[in-house]
């Protein structure tokens, strides 16, 4: 059974706004007192938030799949619905966000940092919110729009300020066990750790966290073992410790050789753009095991030649406890420098302006698509596609007022420009979206109609005939009474009938 995930991927879904109401006050001596339905409530958020007091990914792994609550509806007498509770997600501090296409999104690594993954649907307006002077009863309400939904990768970056690396068993988690209070697994057979383990130290006035990463062998850049699963872990700490065991019984195996690896496989990691490489940072290397007389011995021979290049070495025992004090203050320094440093370039850091929107800014585009009949015309924009989503089409009053939404934003003027006739397949929206043929006749004063409520009127079929219509077919009932008049004559005269026989 897992007891600590790192990695795993969210599948999310934001609640849906509720539907406006279509209702009619009705008082004693008023049977229509002006419509009163209410708004509906808004979806609820789905929201990160970076806890201390979180440390692994492993309640989203046994449970991937998170809802956040719908909006209420709206009802009569103005009774607006309940809104969505948003649904807080704790993650552990150092998360990283990234999309389903693998872009990062957030880097969680500030406690407290809340981030909205999925936004909740908006909910819908009501009839009294939509009536007007001029749409005094609105026979329509808008829909609620549905929430956002996806995967969503999050990936654990442990926040450390120092990392143990070293070889499986070299004493790693027996280290971070000795100097804070740290509980990993300890055995007294070979084996490697499974996941970091994390630990806090304090020595004098250094207060600092230290993390145990699972040991690397040779290749693990490459992904050999589990160091490059756990290799991002080291990505956050400011100083490396290697821990080096003086008295492993494996052939082929000394300190240098095992430095020489551990050095060789930090230097193949990549870090993120930005980020120092691992092996420019501080390091620090703790002969481990001198406890034991050969260990010892060994551990003073090659002192010397890991001093040459550069390290400050530290004779160590898990064990005994010796050396421990110094390496601790050690660390301690190291970090502190590190932390002197950053909050320098924190002051020097370039001010942030925050640039409004342009007001010209159009709030769609059009897109000339061929298609097998013809062009295909889409529109996309966060306003036409949310007034899609919220629009009732088997309510013609709706649809007015949708094609009213449209033209006022330049839509109508941007599709003759781009090409459009009547007749044109318009698609509203990505994908399949909404298809409708193009009539450029549906366009504004749907107010000024006077018809049902929940109808348009610019969606009947009758047409008012124009002055010439009106003069040809004034003209076509002239003519066809003179030639009636001339039929029953020609008649009359040949004998077919008479006036006496007619009385």
């Amino acid at each position: 059974m897992a007891t600590f995930v790192d990695r795993v991927t969210l599948h999310v879904s934001a609640g849906k706004g509720g539907n406006g109401c279509v209702s009619v006050r009705r008082e004693k001596f008023k049977p229509l007192a002006g419509p009163d339905g209410g708004n509906g409530g808004n979806g609820g958020d789905i929201v990160l938030l970076a806890d201390p007091q979180v440390t692994t990914l492993l309640p989203y792994h046994r449970s991937p799949h998170r809802t956040s609550e719908n909006g209420g509806f709206g009802m009569g007498d103005h009774r607006h619905g309940s809104a969505g509770e948003e649904l807080v997600l704790p993650v552990p501090v150092g998360t990283v966000v990234k999309d389903e296409n693998g872009e990062t999104l957030i880097d969680l690594t500030e406690p407290g940092t809340r981030f909205v993954i999925a936004e909740g649907g908006y909910g819908g307006l009501g009839n009294s919110v939509l009536a007007s002077t001029k749409r005094k009863a609105p026979g329509f309400a808008l829909l609620g729009t549905p929430g956002q939904s996806g995967d969503i990768n999050l990936e654990l970056k442990t926040i450390a300020d120092v990392a143990f690396v070293g070889f499986p068993s070299a004493g790693k988690s027996s280290l971070i066990a000795a100097i804070s209070a740290a509980k990993p697994k300890i055995a007294d057979y070979p084996f490697t750790t499974l996941h970091p383990n994390l630990g806090v130290v304090q020595a004098g006035q250094h207060r600092y966290t230290v993390a145990d990463v699972p040991g690397l062998i040779e290749g693990a850049s490459e992904g050999k073992g589990l160091g490059l699963e756990f290799l991002r872990h080291v990505e956050r700490c400011a100083a490396l410790l290697h821990v080096i065991d003086c008295a492993t019984l494996e052939p082929g195996r000394d300190p240098l050789t095992d430095l020489d690896v551990i050095e060789q496989e930090l230097a193949a990691y990549p870090v993120p753009e930005g980020q120092i490489p691992l092996l420019e940072r501080p390091q620090l290397v703790a002969l481990n095991k001198v406890d034991v007389p050969e260990a010892r011995e060994l551990a003073e021979f090659v002192r010397p030649e890991l001093e040459e290049r550069g390290y400050r070495v530290f004779e160590i025992s898990t064990a005994s406890h010796e050396g421990l004090r110094s390496l601790t203050f050690a660390l301690g320094a190291l970090v502190q420098e590190h932390r002197d440093s950053v909050s320098d370039l924190e002051d020097q850091s370039p001010r942030i302006v925050m640039t409004p929107k342009p007001v010209n800014r159009k709030p769609f585009d059009i897109l000339v698509e061929g298609g097998t009949y013809g062009n295909v015309y889409r529109i996309l924009g966060t306003k036409p596609e949310r007034w899609v989503q919220q629009t009732d089409f088997t309510n013609d009053e709706a649809v007015g007022y949708l094609a009213d939404r449209i033209a006022k934003i330049g839509i109508e003027d941007a599709l003759f420009k781009a090409g459009a006739v009547a007749g044109s397949t318009v698609v509203i929206g990505p994908g399949k979206g909404v298809v409708f043929d193009w009539e450029p006749t549906l366009t504004s004063t749907a107010e000024l109609l006077a018809s049902p409520r929940g109808t348009d009127a610019r969606f009947d079929q009758n047409v008012r005939p124009t002055r010439e219509q009106r003069r040809d077919a004034y003209y076509d009932r002239m003519d066809a009474k003179s030639e009636a008049r001339e039929q029953l004559e020609s008649e009359r005269e040949a004998g077919l009938w008479s006036e006496d026989e007619q009385d």
